[in-house]
């Protein structure tokens, strides 16, 4: 593959509040974006009756992690009123390909506040109400879009339900959007990031794809582009869940973003498109978000068969043959996203098997079986990886060249979004409860 020479670029990780705590959560996978906790001393060890400092029973059903600013702690859910199954079988044989979806009644989106000492209810606040939701994927929920802290804001997307602007001290909503509409076929998956007073948001759906900018103020689209790449002709497969990094360079603040087919990367002030690189084959609905290691920008393509490119991020137009240093094919995640830690990148299938390769080149390091299957993303602590399973089970490893399991650990139900971390707790999300665990 024909490389350029690299241009010297500094590179820095944006988080989405000007000023942050350490120990704060602002948005999907933390104050980088990267799933990397500032906080060393994190539990090895916990179970449902050890180091569990509360337990708050969380109503309706939502894979939106936690995200966490003083004594906040905020999330989504989503009501659902069930359909007979007579009901159901109707609404879905008007679907085209229906297999793997469920369909509900009347949907209520939500956002919850907790206080972070506590466990404690102190917001639930109605989004909005969707008298006919469209169908989603058996493995996905309504309120799967983690929402991001902008100062006194918390910004929530929820695809093309809409997104919506709350006062994270009064509780109330200041406004809504409703106008971005697109067909997810399998329910939203997309997270909002935020740069200056901008919130991006994906709308890769399988009638339209673009990005686009409210203002985290009033609401206002500012921008949105149109994807550009050349995508396969059938509509199921060109839709993506991905959910954008920002970093900033010596030039510019650059989103990258990744979609069906193609990862592209635009300027956060206005949408213009600066690059894009094609997966090289078939990749879409892509979940994953990308990380970032010195100047390479490291994507997963998902479906069918995911791939893991490495992608500089300092090229212009078209970068498919230029700027795409490697390439691998073996046991990529299809919804989990990757962490780098120790200049080492560590992820794991959705079928459970864990790599570790130098993100340099994409050299192999090693490869082991967790068990279980796996959504969320693994996140990383001092010297420690923690990866989360379907059915709660935590395994935690060391980061380092060699695989080496310090601990396993069992919560009573599964687990499908994101862990946070705040100071030295975990808030772990399951299908049922909010969990926060400190060594006690």
């Amino acid at each position: 593959m024909f490389k350029t020479p690299i241009c010297v670029v500094t590179i820095t990780l944006l988080t989405s509040i000007s000023s942050l705590a350490d120990d704060e959560w602002p948005q999907f996978r933390g104050p980088d974006g990267q799933g990397h906790a500032q906080s060393a001393d994190l539990p090895l060890k916990w179970s449902e009756s050890e180091n569990i400092v509360w337990k708050a029973a969380i109503p309706g059903e939502g894979h939106s992690s936690p995200v966490i600013s003083g004594s906040q702690i905020w999330l989504t859910t989503a009501i659902v009123q069930e359909l007979t199954e007579e009901q159901a079988a109707e609404r879905l044989s008007k679907i085209r390909n229906p297999n793997s979806l469920k369909i509900a009644g009347t949907l209520l989106l939500k956002a919850i506040c907790l206080d972070r000492n506590s466990g404690t209810v102190k917001h639930e606040v109605d989004l909005f109400t969707i008298a006919e939701p469209e169908p989603k994927h058996s493995l996905n929920s309504y309120a799967s879009p983690t929402p991001v802290i902008a100062d006194n804001m918390l910004i929530c997307h929820f695809g093309t339900y809409g997104t919506a602007g709350v006062n994270r001290e009064s509780g109330q909503v200041v406004w809504r959007v409703e106008q971005l509409r697109l067909d997810h076929q399998n329910g939203p998956g997309s997270s909002p990031v935020v740069w200056d007073d901008l919130a991006i948001i994906h709308l890769d759906g399988m009638d339209t794809q673009s990005v686009a900018a409210l203002r985290t103020t009033t609401g206002e689209l500012v921008w949105q582009t149109t994807r550009s790449g050349e995508m396969d002709p059938t509509p199921e497969l060109k839709k993506a869940y991905g959910t954008p990094l920002i970093v900033e360079t010596d030039q510019r603040p650059v989103v990258i973003s990744p979609a069906a087919n193609w990862v592209y990367g635009y300027d956060a002030r206005n949408g213009r498109e600066i690059w894009k690189a094609a997966y090289g084959k078939l990749g879409f609905s892509t979940v994953p978000r990308p990380v970032l290691f010195r100047n390479k920008a490291i994507i997963a393509t998902s479906y069918m068969q995911s791939r893991l490119l490495a992608v500089r991020i300092d090229g212009e137009g078209d970068v498919t043959h230029s700027h795409v240093d490697w390439i691998s094919d073996r046991q990529i995640p299809q919804k989990p996203s990757a962490v780098i830690a120790k200049d080492l990148l560590f992820f794991v299938s959705d079928r459970g098997i864990a790599r570790c390769l130098q993100p340099e080149s994409g050299e192999e390091v090693w490869f082991a079986r967790l068990p279980g299957e796996y959504s969320a993303s693994p996140t990383a602590a001092g010297d420690r990886l923690y990866f989360f399973n379907h059915d709660g089970t935590c395994t935690v490893i060391r980061a380092g060249q060699e695989f080496e399991q310090l601990a396993q650990n069992q919560l009573a139900s599964g687990v499908m979004a994101s862990p946070a971390i705040a100071g030295n707790s975990l808030f772990i999300r399951t299908q049922e409860s909010l969990y926060r665990i400190e060594e006690k």
